[in-house]
Formats: structure tokens, sequence, C-alpha cells
């Protein structure tokens, strides 16, 4: 059994070659076919796995995607790749990349709206709050539904203005500005609790300090993701175009279904 170039190997590969070869273990690599992560492996007449070199980079893909955008959303990924048009596997990559860019985003802008808070805190003066948004616009804006901010406003984390006639909510820049450092906080992992603790410090040099440090690990994070989605950029065009050289895996009907965890 031959080596290519990036250290695949020609002909069939066992269980244990491919667990070697992507980083996972045996069990792991077996979980993983099961969840149609992988197409998948042929059968030899004594009933052992047969893999090709697809099947390694498929795995590799699925751990750069997995760290970029969790399990779930990797798993249903690879499947729209293998058996989506070419063009349609291509925009779903992009759309991860496209994701990650707006994370990072809504990050920096969560930044930018603590260094307002701290300006007005150390010297007193407040901006003039400019033009409102609606519900709407501020959901998308943060990329929320806007469910999550009625939520949010029954917590009273974000407090907007009201428009009384009709009972629609209309939010100031200061709630902007608090919407956008508790969608930071919320996507870091911080529960209802801690983000109203920091979201009731923010004008106390600790809470401050507190919330710049979820920030800068969120930056960190998103970081990191997108260094692994681009780490798995060869094995996830690998996985499109071995699909694209076998037509029929291209021709099955949209909206498969895709096994879940």
């Amino acid at each position: 059994m031959r080596e290519t170039t990036d250290g695949s190997r020609r002909g069939p590969l066992r269980t244990v070659d491919v667990a070697r070869e992507s980083g996972y273990s045996v069990q792991q690599v077996r979980d993983l076919e099961r969840l149609g992560v992988i197409p998948p492996a042929t059968r030899a007449g004594n009933g052992y796995r047969s893999y090709t070199a697809v099947h390694v980079q498929a795995l590799r893909a699925y751990r750069g995607l997995a760290h970029a955008v969790g399990p779930v959303e990797a798993r249903r990924t690879l499947a729209e790749l293998r058996t989506g048009p070419i063009a349609k596997a291509a925009s779903a990559v992009g759309a991860v990349h496209v994701r990650l860019a707006r994370e990072r985003d809504e990050a920096l802008r969560a930044q930018e709206a603590l260094r307002a808070i701290r300006t007005e805190a150390d010297t007193g003066e407040f901006e003039h709050e400019g033009d409102a948004m609606t519900i709407t616009e501020l959901a998308g804006a943060l990329g929320v539904r806007p469910s999550a901010l009625r939520f949010w406003e029954e917590e009273g984390l974000v407090v907007p203005e009201r428009v009384t006639s009709l009972r629609a909510r209309r939010y100031g820049l200061s709630a902007i500005r608090a919407a956008r450092i508790v969608a930071a906080l919320r996507a870091s992992g911080y529960g209802i609790p801690a983000v109203r603790d920091v979201i009731g410090s923010l004008h106390g040099l600790e809470g401050r300090e507190e919330a710049q440090r979820v920030l800068g690990r969120r930056l960190d994070q998103i970081a990191e993701r997108t260094v692994a989605l681009l780490r798995a950029g060869t094995d996830l065009a690998a996985v499109v175009m071995s699909a694209e050289d076998a037509p029929h895996v291209r021709s099955e009907p949209p909206g498969q279904p895709v096994p879940s965890a």
C-alpha cells in the first residue's frame, strides 16, 4: 500500500489505518460513519470494513468544521457537500466563513459599545442617542430572534424605549450598546445570571474589565475556529471534488435527511 504526497494511502484502508491518519480512534471512525459524516465503507467477503483516502479526507474536514461551527452543523454541511450540486457545496463552505466573519464583527462592535460606556462613565459625557432601532432591526443586526430581545427585556438586561400608542419596542443607543454586549456574552457561553451581573456593573471598573476579558476571549475563540476552518480547506475541497467525480452521488434528491446524534 503506497502513500500519496499528502500522507494518505492508496488502495483499501483498514479501520485502524483510517483512525491513524485522521487522528480519531477506531471507535470514533465507526461512530462517525454511522452518523453519516463519511460515506459507508465497503465490506470485504469476511465482513471487514474497507475504506479509501476519501474517508480520511472527510474525517479531517469534519474535524475542522466541527471546531468551527459545532458537530451538528458540521455533519449537516458535510452531507450537503457530498450530495448537493458543486455550486451549492461551495456556497455551504462560503457560508461558514461568512458566519465566522459576522461573529467577529459583532464581537468587535460589542467592544466598541464597551469603550463608549467606559468613556461616558469616566468623563460624565453622554453621546446623543441618535436614531433608534425597532426590535426587528436590532434582532437582525445581532443575528438573534426578536424573542431573544423580549426575553432579555424580561430579565432586565436590555430595556427598550416604547412607542406607547402601538406598544412597539424601540431601542435607543444605550439599549443597542447593552444588547450588543449581552449578545456577545451569551455567545461566549455566559448564563443569564452571569450576564445580569456584568451588565449591572458596566458603569463600574470591575464590570467593564470583566466584559473586556470575555470579549477578548470571544475574539480569540473565533480566530481559532477560523484557523481550523482554513486548515480543513484542502480536505473540504477534496470531499466536494470526490463527490463531483461520482455523479450518482450528486443526483440524490435534495432534502435527504442527515443522521442526527
